[in-house]
Order: C-alpha cells, then sequence, then structure tokens
C-alpha cells in the first residue's frame, strides 16, 4: 500500500479516538472588598491576636460547628478559627 492511501486511513482513525476532557477547574474565590488579601499574615496566628485589633469593616470570627449564615457580602470579613484556637482562614463573604 502506498503512503498516501494510508492517510484516509488514519483520518479516520484519529476520528475515532475520545476527546481528552479538559480538566473543570473551580471558580476563583471572590476578591471583594474585605481587606482579606491584606490579612493574610494572621493566618497561623493564634486566634487571641484579635482581641486586640479593630477592622473596619462588618467582621465574624468562625469557630468550628458555628451557625453562620450563607449569604455572601462582598464586604464582611470571615476569620475562621479552627480547632487548635489558630487562625485558619481569612476571607471576604
Amino acid at each position: 500500500m502506498t503512503p498516501l492511501r494510508l492517510i484516509p486511513a488514519l483520518l479516520l482513525l484519529l476520528a475515532c479516538t475520545p476527546e481528552t476532557p479538559s480538566p473543570i477547574l473551580p471558580p476563583a474565590p471572590p476578591t471583594g472588598t474585605c481587606g482579606a488579601a491584606d490579612l493574610q499574615g494572621l493566618v497561623g496566628q493564634p486566634a487571641s491576636v484579635l482581641q486586640t485589633m479593630k477592622f473596619g469593616t462588618v467582621t465574624r470570627i468562625i469557630r468550628p460547628g458555628q451557625a453562620v449564615t450563607m449569604d455572601y457580602s462582598d464586604d464582611r470579613l470571615n476569620i475562621h478559627i479552627d480547632g487548635a484556637e489558630r487562625i485558619e482562614r481569612v476571607s471576604c463573604g
């Protein structure tokens, strides 16, 4: 068989191979206007450092198992505390 006759067969074979699915990426977290980006240095520190701090926006200190509303507020600061009383995450919402 000549190489030119193989081209249609190769094209047919390529058309039958499954397409590799593109990975599904999670949505980027909203940046917000609460100032969380400037407070990322708090992550890993003991929760007691928050007692001397004042925040210029509505702030929620969230501990494990604590009930909080699920509504999103771009200018509300959320500070998540883990079971060891360390700051686990700082975010807007």
